[in-house]
């Protein structure tokens, strides 16, 4: 079993991965790890704020990936926001049926509530070097994701009232 975590910036997805090698024992695949590894190799002239191009840069080496993992029957979560919102575009019915999604998508009312934990828990799994938290770039991305999850028929945790994530195998 595959589990594709995705949403914007600061939504909790590093978080749902360690939840689920918690609960599951899944090791999981953090595209940003995999991102400045290429950058900073200079297999790469992309920058970590390139983010449109990193989706088409990435996504076929992480998607080769998932199948390889499907094929081997090994279970792995993936996560970052680097997974197009049309994945499943490029599977066929045998791998999708070993694949579990969930976009993490907060929310304008709850991030407006909860700025200030959202800031501050940014690097509650990762410590991070250079961080800023933009509010109305948050809202905006959040907003962006939900129509675009919509439009793709993709799963979605919407997170408003509290920050509760949890998935179900």
């Amino acid at each position: 079993m595959v589990v594709l975590i995705f949403g914007a910036s600061h939504s909790g997805k590093t978080l749902l991965a360690q939840k689920i090698l918690e609960k599951y024992g899944f090791p999981y695949l953090s595209i940003d790890h995999l991102k400045m590894g290429l950058i900073r190799s200079g297999n790469t002239d992309l920058t970590p704020e390139d983010d449109e191009k990193l989706v088409e840069y990435l996504w076929p080496i992480v998607r080769e990936m998932i199948k390889t993992a499907v094929e081997n029957n090994q279970n792995l979560t993936v996560e970052g926001c680097y997974i197009p919102f049309d994945w499943k575009k490029d599977f066929d019915a045998k791998y999708l049926e070993n694949i579990r999604e969930c976009c993490l998508v907060m929310t304008e009312d709850y991030i407006r509530r909860n700025s200030g934990s959202i800031i501050e828990k940014a690097d509650v799994i990762e410590k991070r070097l250079f961080d800023s938290v933009e509010i109305e770039e948050l809202i905006a991305e959040n907003k962006k994701n939900l129509a675009l999850c919509r439009e793709n028929k993709t799963s979605c945790l919407i997170i408003d009232n509290e920050y509760k994530v949890e998935f179900e195998l």
